[in-house]
């Protein structure tokens, strides 16, 4: 019997169903590298290729990093790789304001990378709205930490709905904590799409959507595994073995995710890459550097 594997990565999905890296109807891939990091671009052409993958229509960016950056000019050269990527998806328009919103729960720490990204973000809507001759060269950029619905009452769809209502964006972006299939790509992978993203899709608790379908601007997804679902890790390490019975570690109001022990630390990290490669990508005449400086 064929068990669902949870996953959020489409370089994963793939792998899954080529396993010895054969073309697949509908799907082309491309490896490349980004200021020294491996870059895979996973391009599902037609429903066929969604209905392999089990992903939308799109194109999806995977950057590696060979280990958690922990030096300042390590940091600094995967936030120019996240800009570099995120520029180079077609849907991201070259003017015009921006909304980014943080998904996830502050109070959980393997949840949190979304709102952490959105502390590191160079936000500038309420600058050029305010200084017009100061400021006015800037792309009006504007944030939003969504919560949960556990804390806010709100979907978080609701509410980037509303918002996005309100300040009519040229396009969204959404930063969300990711699953991933395999323990070594947790917190060493950054996913970048222009599909748009199911907020808590790959740990079974799918929310609405947030794509140009519900809101009516493009929504490109910025995310990074900091789980890994435990009878997905299970079936990896043991594939083929005998007796093991996913269903243990998915009964009803009892699912089990494993993190690593450091993800505090972890997506600290991530958060600055990701908040100082967002910015430098939609401010293109700041480097992360400058960024920064602007954000520290």
């Amino acid at each position: 019997m064929m068990i669902a594997r949870k996953l959020d990565l489409a370089l994963e999905a793939r792998d899954l169903a080529a396993p010895d890296g054969a073309a697949l109807d509908g799907v082309r891939v491309r490896e490349d590298t980004l200021h020294g990091l491996p870059l895979t671009r996973v391009e599902i052409l037609d429903e066929d290729g969604a209905r392999t993958l089990g992903k939308p229509v799109g194109t999806y960016l995977t950057l590696d990093l060979d280990d958690l950056p922990r030096e300042r000019a390590d940091v600094l050269r995967a936030a120019r790789a996240v800009a570099a990527a995120l520029r180079s998806l077609a849907a991201l328009p070259e003017d015009g304001p921006v909304l980014v919103a943080g998904l996830g729960n502050r109070a959980v720490t393997p949840d949190r990378l979304g709102p952490q990204t959105v502390d590191h973000l160079l936000v500038t809507r309420h600058l050029v709205a305010q200084l017009p001759d100061e400021f006015g060269a800037l792309r009006p950029v504007a944030a939003l930490a969504a919560g949960v619905t556990g804390t806010t009452g709100m979907e978080s769809g609701e509410l980037i709905g509303a918002v996005t209502e309100r300040l009519a964006p040229a396009c969204l972006i959404a930063v969300d904590a990711l699953a991933a299939r395999r323990q070594e790509r947790v917190c060493r992978t950054i996913q970048l799409s222009d599909t748009g993203i199911v907020p808590g899709s790959g740990v079974g608790n799918a929310r609405m959507a947030l794509d140009r379908a519900h809101l009516g601007v493009p929504v490109l997804a910025v995310g990074v595994p900091t789980v890994v679902d435990a009878a997905t890790l299970c079936l990896d390490l043991l594939d083929g073995a005998e007796g093991f019975d996913p269903a243990v570690f998915r009964r009803e109001g009892a699912e089990w995710f494993v993190t690593p022990r450091s993800i505090d630390t972890e997506t600290e990290v991530l958060a600055k890459i990701l908040g100082w490669g967002i910015s430098a990508a939609l401010h293109v005449d700041f480097s992360v550097e400058e960024v920064e400086k602007w954000t520290s």
